[in-house]
């Protein structure tokens, strides 16, 4: 199950936080803030999908997330692959090295963490 865009930018300040009262979390938000009413909907919307949950403390919600931001960062980036390359890695992999218009500074470095990634998964 996705976010929307809203809630994931909702997500983003829970995971910086990693728990936060409705209040901080108003905080976060840029002027023009959003209502009160306006995130509690987006909170009850992100628990909902089991994304977050929460503690009582008398009448007031800690909510803290479910899951880690690598976790649905992984998801989310997986569902591209599948949905727009043919669940074809080295289809996104190209896409993304020509489309982003990279120096060869960063395609040096992302050549260095692929070849780093080789290496581990040749010793498992």
């Amino acid at each position: 199950m996705q976010l929307s865009k809203t809630e994931e930018q909702l997500m983003q300040y829970l995971w910086k936080r990693k728990k936060a009262f409705l209040k901080d979390l108003l905080e976060d938000f840029p002027e023009p803030k959003p209502a009160t009413t306006t995130v509690a909907t987006l909170l009850k919307r992100i628990n909902d999908k089991g994304f977050i949950d929460y503690k009582l403390f008398g009448k007031s919600r800690e909510y803290f997330p479910l899951i880690k931001k690598t976790d649905y960062f992984s998801n989310h980036v997986n569902g591209l692959i599948k949905n727009f390359f043919n669940n074809s890695a080295s289809q996104f992999a190209s896409f993304f090295t020509k489309e982003t218009n990279l120096s060869n500074e960063e395609l040096e470095e992302l050549k260095k963490v692929i070849d780093r990634q080789i290496k581990n998964q040749k010793k498992c």
